[in-house]
């Protein structure tokens, strides 16, 4: 993106939750590289190392137009303490306890960051007017769903695991607060974002990690899984552009045969994803090129809570921002192994 803060951020003031995290952190890179200013928050757990966190704000530190604080958005009086005390006009909320399998064993951390958290940040949205927020739901929220690719148009009511079911609360939480008070909220469901500064507890991070060390990585499903791996600089571009456009009620919006993906109010949908899912064995083989060292693998059943395959639909992003994902994964994961091996030293 070409743009300055004369021409489209001139008068923002951006709140970027969750960023410490791998999304949060390029997103606020992104939006301070283009002059605007961002107030990054993040309760920095650790839930993964927080060594990785604290390096990701290092990328951030100095830049002008930079505020951080340390704040755990579910305290519902420090969360309104700090949209009284910033007051921002636009909202990225990337903050959530992150993970399919984590909530299988850690169901009550996902009560507390991703529905008490989002409560209080709509909260905030709805004292202040925010002009828009923009929050991070997921491809998870397809569960069963077994038709592909997934589209917006979609039913959603079948989620696997209890991290799907916050990801579509948080959808439907929106909603209300966009026809109760007027609030422009947009969904991003995005698919199996990689890249670096990745998370180490996804399948690159992990798989990179084990092939460098010698040691055995899990394939599960026997390896009969596809997902639609979509490169953190595309999630980005998205984000930015949809957050620039905030939601508005969909003109052919028909309340007998409602859409899913958008409302009578200022309230909309869209898929992130790369439209290319691709088969995990050639995920494996493809990153052990960029690695140039071959895995060994152990060939497991499938996970509680997984689901075989994702696949993105993202037509509706492409009409309303211009813009659809497309970077390769032979580009993507070669990009990703030379930042591992430049973090790690190796």
């Amino acid at each position: 993106m070409n743009m300055t803060v004369s021409n489209i951020h001139d008068g923002h003031r951006y709140l970027v939750t969750g960023v410490a995290g791998f999304i949060g952190m390029h997103t606020a890179q992104a939006l301070l590289s283009q002059g605007a200013q961002v107030l990054g928050v993040d309760v920095m757990n650790d839930y993964y190392d927080v060594a990785l966190k604290e390096a990701r704000l290092k990328q951030l530190a100095g830049s002008p137009g930079l505020d951080l604080r340390r704040i755990d958005l579910a305290d519902t009086a420090a969360c309104a303490a700090l949209f009284a005390d910033y007051q921002p006009t636009h909202v990225i909320h990337l903050a959530a306890q992150a993970g399919v399998r984590y909530s299988i064993t850690h169901p009550h951390a996902y009560a507390q960051a991703n529905l008490v958290a989002f409560l209080n940040v709509l909260e905030g949205c709805r004292q202040l007017q925010v002009k828009h927020l923009a929050y991070a739901s997921s491809s998870s929220v397809y569960g069963g769903n077994r038709h592909m690719p997934f589209s917006e148009a979609h039913s959603v009511d079948h989620p696997v695991s209890l991290y799907a079911a916050t990801k579509k609360s948080n959808e439907l939480m929106a909603h209300t607060y966009s026809h109760l008070y007027g609030i422009p909220t947009t969904g991003l469901r995005f698919f199996t974002v990689y890249g670096p500064w990745g998370r180490p507890d996804m399948a690159p991070y992990l798989f990179t990690k084990a092939i460098f060390e010698g040691r055995t990585i899990d394939v599960f499903n026997q390896g009969q899984m596809r997902r639609d791996f979509t490169y953190i600089d595309d999630i980005v571009e998205g984000v930015v552009r949809v957050v620039l456009k905030p939601a508005t009620p969909m003109p052919d919006y028909d309340a007998v045969s409602p859409s899913p993906a958008g409302s009578s109010a200022p309230y909309r949908i869209f898929n992130i994803g790369n439209s290319q899912p691709v088969e995990l064995m050639t995920f494996i083989a493809t990153l052990e090129e960029a690695i140039g060292r071959k895995a060994q693998m152990r060939m497991l059943p499938m996970q509680a809570g997984d689901v075989v395959a994702t696949a993105a639909d993202t037509q509706l992003l492409a009409q309303w921002v211009g813009f659809q994902p497309a970077t390769p994964l032979e580009k993507g994961l070669a990009a990703f192994v030379a930042w591992y091996r430049n973090y790690h030293q190796l």
